[in-house]
């Protein structure tokens, strides 16, 4: 059984497809982020200022010894 790697006409060479372009030459989509929707970073960040407010809730509450929503 030969090794499909070996038998390749571009095997060994860096240079063989260009950037943007498959093995066989056809043109290769290009993944682009979306300037919109769910990314990583952005989760990121929502998630830590989340969690930022969330303690900052709790400690608001230790200090007034009882909810933001109850007046007293």
């Amino acid at each position: 059984m030969t090794d499909p790697t070996t038998t390749s006409p571009a095997a060994g060479r860096p240079d063989a497809a260009a950037p943007g372009t498959s093995f066989s030459g056809t043109p290769a989509p290009q993944r682009r982020l979306p300037r919109y929707g769910f990314h990583g970073h952005t989760e990121l960040l929502n998630g830590r200022v989340a969690m930022l407010g969330f303690i900052a809730l709790l400690v608001a509450e230790w200090k007034l010894g009882h909810g933001i929503l109850i007046w007293p």
